[in-house]
C-alpha cells in the first residue's frame, strides 16, 4: 500500500507540474521529498520499502524516460542545419572542459594520465544532457535542432570518453592482463 502511494503521489506531482508549466520531473522530485517528509513507510517501517522503489523507478520508469528521449530525437533536425551539426563539436568541448576540468586538480596526486582519464569518465554524460534537454525543449529555452545537437554531444561523450579514459590508463600488473569474467565484449564496451 505504501508503494502505492508513494507511486500515485508521484503521478500526481508530475501532472501538476506539467500543467502549471513546469518540468513534470521536477514535480516526481517534490512527490520524492514529500514522500520522504511524511514517511510513508509508517511506525512499523517496511524493510524493503526503498528497494521496492527503486526497483520501480530504475527498472521501469527510467527505460521509459530513455525510451520516450530516443523517439524525440530529431536526426533530421540535426542533419538538416549545418549550424546545429557545427554545435556538436562545440557542446562536446564544453561538456570536457566543464565536467572534466576539476579531475585535472589531482594531476599531482594521483599523476596525470590517471587525473586525465578520471576527467574523461566525469564529462562522460548522458542522463545530464537528456534531462537538460528534455526540460529546455519543454520550456522554450532550447530549440528542437539544438536539443538534438545536445543530445548528439552526451551521445558521443558517453561512447567515446570512457574508450579514450580506459587507452589513458596503464596496465597494472597481471591482474589487469588476466581475463574478465565479463567477456570480451562487455570489456571492449567499458
Amino acid at each position: 500500500m505504501r508503494l502505492r502511494a508513494a507511486l500515485t503521489l508521484t503521478l500526481a506531482f508530475a501532472v501538476l507540474a506539467e500543467r502549471f508549466g513546469f518540468a513534470s520531473i521536477l514535480g516526481a522530485f517534490a512527490a520524492g521529498l514529500l514522500v520522504r517528509t511524511i514517511d510513508l513507510t509508517g511506525r512499523t517501517p517496511h524493510p524493503r520499502f526503498q528497494v521496492k522503489l527503486e526497483g520501480i523507478g530504475f527498472a521501469f520508469l527510467i527505460p521509459v524516460f530513455f525510451i520516450t528521449t530516443g523517439v524525440q530525437f530529431d536526426v533530421s533536425a540535426l542533419v538538416s542545419n549545418p549550424a546545429a551539426l557545427a554545435e556538436v563539436p562545440l557542446f562536446l568541448l564544453a561538456l570536457l572542459v566543464v565536467r572534466a576540468a576539476p579531475a585535472l586538480a589531482y594531476a599531482r596526486l594521483i599523476g596525470k594520465r590517471r587525473a586525465g582519464a578520471a576527467g574523461l569518465m566525469q564529462a562522460a554524460t548522458l542522463t545530464f544532457v537528456i534531462v537538460a534537454t528534455q526540460i529546455g525543449t519543454a520550456s522554450g529555452q532550447v530549440s528542437q535542432t539544438t536539443g538534438a545537437a545536445l543530445l548528439t554531444a552526451g551521445l558521443l561523450s558517453a561512447a567515446l570518453f570512457p574508450v579514450v579514459a580506459v587507452k589513458l590508463l596503464p596496465a597494472e600488473g597481471p591482474a589487469a592482463r588476466a581475463p574478465s569474467p565479463l567477456g570480451r565484449r562487455t570489456r571492449e564496451f567499458l
